[in-house]
């Protein structure tokens, strides 16, 4: 199992997480550490791709001031360079955990 922590950007989705052969993602969280609510995107990138609407999961999500969003209930299933992406509306206030497991 490996843990990636990412602090996401203000502009353009960048990548968070990169699977190498096959891998899980077990969970997600998304770590508001300021005083302010801002948004999040959040996008599953097939590999040679990039981030839209196309492969949004989450769009515009509010995350409160200083509140944790976990995304545990289903499993993303990755396979060589696909990625997931994210970014939200004030650069560096953020935290994205990812915990994943290769198979």
């Amino acid at each position: 199992m490996a843990i990636n922590n990412t602090r996401l950007t203000g502009g353009a989705a960048s990548s968070i997480y990169t699977s190498s052969n096959s891998s899980a993602i077990t969970t997600l969280y998304l770590c508001n550490t300021t005083g302010a609510t801002v948004t999040c995107n959040v996008y599953v990138v097939p590999s040679g791709g990039v981030a839209s609407a196309n492969n949004a999961i989450y769009v515009n999500h509010s995350i409160a001031a200083q509140v944790t969003y976990i995304i545990d209930s289903e499993k993303l299933i990755l396979e060589n360079g696909d990625t997931i992406q994210a970014n939200c509306s004030a650069a560096d206030s953020v935290t994205a955990t990812i915990s994943s497991i290769g198979i």
